[in-house]
């Protein structure tokens, strides 16, 4: 499920800035459905970021930060080679600010992650 991407427009000081808030994204695909492995889903959190980004203007270098939410310490491990896989296609080489928080269980319970982000675009 494609959450709702919110745009609005903030002046901070003397930079003028245009924001991109999205709800949080989970694994699951266009009809609710999630893979089994912590890698595969947080692949598909990834492409509908980036996806959402492009409709939006902007792309992985405007990412200000990002929260994972994470089910399991051991999967996130287990999963590494998979995630930067997932990454590396998505993301590229850019690392922004990332905090990783260990959480019992999200809402969907077949959720094994959900990242968050806000990003930020200069005004043209």
């Amino acid at each position: 499920m494609v959450k709702a991407t919110w745009l609005f427009a903030r002046r901070r000081g003397r930079w003028p800035r245009r924001w991109i808030v999205l709800a949080g994204q989970t694994g699951g695909d266009e009809k609710g459905e999630y893979q089994s492995d912590l890698a595969g889903q947080v692949g598909v959190a990834l492409r509908r970021i980036i996806k959402l980004l492009g409709e939006a203007g902007a792309g992985p270098e405007h990412i200000v930060r990002l929260t994972w939410y994470l089910t399991s310490r051991s999967e996130y491990e287990a999963a590494g080679a998979g995630i930067g896989a997932a990454w590396r296609e998505t993301l590229g080489r850019n690392f922004p600010p990332s905090t990783l928080l260990y959480i019992e269980g999200l809402v969907d319970i077949r959720a094994k992650s959900r990242l968050k982000l806000p990003r930020s675009l200069p005004t043209t």
